[in-house]
């Protein structure tokens, strides 16, 4: 594994973006880190720190990732680096906090249901720590949620969640 490989893409902003991209980075076996997803405007800022299988060079990754349909993105793929913590949410209805035992597409899995709901990811932040004998993977979203979706969007991730063997928990803003 190449460990340590920063991916930072800016695009246009659209529902699904994030799920595109952590799904792309999950068929080529990428294993994210901390994780990162924030508007500015209508632009997606997305950041993550990970690992590259050895089969897929840092140039590979970037071509696979420019084969999705981001418009005129800025992608890069860089050795190294941290993504930022996420420190606020403006826009979002609820922040939504899943951890548990690391596994391959926890982001792009949960992201999904997100799209069902027409609701946005304002913000995005993993990390994961090793405690005993296991990986443990956070995972915070803010999102924006329509108010007549909410209450199903947050019941499907709360199951999805359980069948993942993840703790959930929201707040509403």
């Amino acid at each position: 594994m190449n460990a340590n490989t920063r991916i930072t893409i800016s695009c246009d902003d659209r529902v699904g973006l994030i799920s595109d991209i952590t799904g792309r980075l999950f068929d080529i076996g990428t294993n994210l880190g901390p994780t990162s997803f924030s508007l500015d405007g209508d632009v997606a800022k997305f950041e993550t720190t990970c690992e590259l299988p050895d089969e897929c060079p840092i140039a590979e990754c970037e071509a696979v990732l420019r084969g999705l349909s981001l418009g005129n993105a800025d992608i890069t793929v860089e050795v190294i680096a941290a993504a930022p913590k996420m420190t606020t949410a403006p826009g979002a209805t609820h922040l939504i906090e899943c951890s548990g035992i690391d596994q391959p597409g926890l982001i792009a899995r949960l992201s999904e249901i997100f799209i069902e709901y027409n609701a946005n990811i304002v913000r995005l932040a993993a990390s994961a720590t090793d405690e005993k004998d296991a990986r443990i993977y956070t995972l915070r979203f803010a999102v924006t949620i329509p108010p007549e979706r909410a209450a199903n969007c947050l019941a499907t991730l709360a199951n999805t969640a359980g069948s993942m063997r993840l703790v959930f928990k929201f707040d509403e803003l």
